[in-house]
C-alpha cells in the first residue's frame, strides 16, 4: 500500500463536526461557517450573501452544507453565484466536509459554507 501525505495549500481542511459545532484546522467554531482562501470565520446562514459573493475570482466551487439533511437553497443565491463565476454544489453537511477535503488535497479552487448539523 502505498500512502501519499497530503499537503494542503493556503485553506484549511475540516477536522470533524458535531451537533451546533464544526472543528476547522484545530479551531472550534459553533454555528454555520465559511472557510475558504481566505480563512475561516462564522457565517449568518443562507441569506448572508455578500461573504459568497466576495469569493469570486478566488474559487471555482463552493460547497454548500445544508446540516443534517439535504435541502436546497434559494434560487436567487444559486443564480447570483453562477453569475460572478462560482459554481454551486448542494450536500449535507457531513458529506460537504469530506468532498471538501479531498478537493482541497487534490489543490482546488474550492470554499466551502456549512450550516450546522
Amino acid at each position: 500500500m502505498r500512502l501519499n501525505e497530503i499537503t494542503f495549500t493556503d485553506a484549511t481542511p475540516i477536522d470533524g463536526y458535531g451537533p451546533g459545532f464544526f472543528r476547522i484546522g484545530g479551531q472550534v467554531f459553533h454555528g454555520a461557517v465559511l472557510t475558504g482562501p481566505g480563512g475561516t470565520g462564522p457565517w449568518s446562514g443562507l441569506q448572508d450573501t455578500a461573504p459568497l459573493l466576495d469569493l469570486a475570482g478566488q474559487i471555482d466551487v463552493l460547497f454548500i452544507g445544508t446540516g443534517a439533511d439535504l435541502s436546497q437553497i434559494p434560487p436567487e443565491l444559486r443564480t447570483a453565484l453562477e453569475e460572478v463565476g462560482i459554481g454551486v454544489e448542494i450536500m449535507n453537511s457531513p458529506a460537504a466536509c469530506r468532498t471538501y477535503n479531498v478537493l482541497l488535497s487534490e489543490g482546488r479552487r474550492i470554499a466551502l459554507a456549512l450550516l450546522p448539523v
